[in-house]
């Protein structure tokens, strides 16, 4: 069923008449916050969705000797303190 423009008028009318100028207004400001509510919601469940079928990698492993050499060795400026 295709969507005509007049319908929108039409509709567009009976709000204005059920709900009045004033609360116009405050009826927008809650239709967009439900929209903003509703997009955030859904793109949060599609990255839940997409982190859970990604594969997960695991950082590459250091051998144990590699490590205690770079923790032996230290920094230059632990080797030479400056004076201040």
């Amino acid at each position: 069923m295709p969507f005509h423009p007049l319908w929108l008028i039409v509709i567009l009318a009976v709000v204005l008449i059920i709900f009045g100028p004033g609360r116009l207004p405050e009826l927008g400001g809650a239709v967009g916050k439900a929209m903003r509510e509703f997009r955030k919601a859904t793109s949060e469940l599609t990255n839940e969705v997409t982190s859970a079928t990604q594969p997960k990698t695991e950082p590459a492993a250091t051998s144990p000797a590699a490590a205690s050499d770079s923790t032996a060795k230290g920094s230059p400026s632990e080797a030479n303190p400056s004076k201040n």
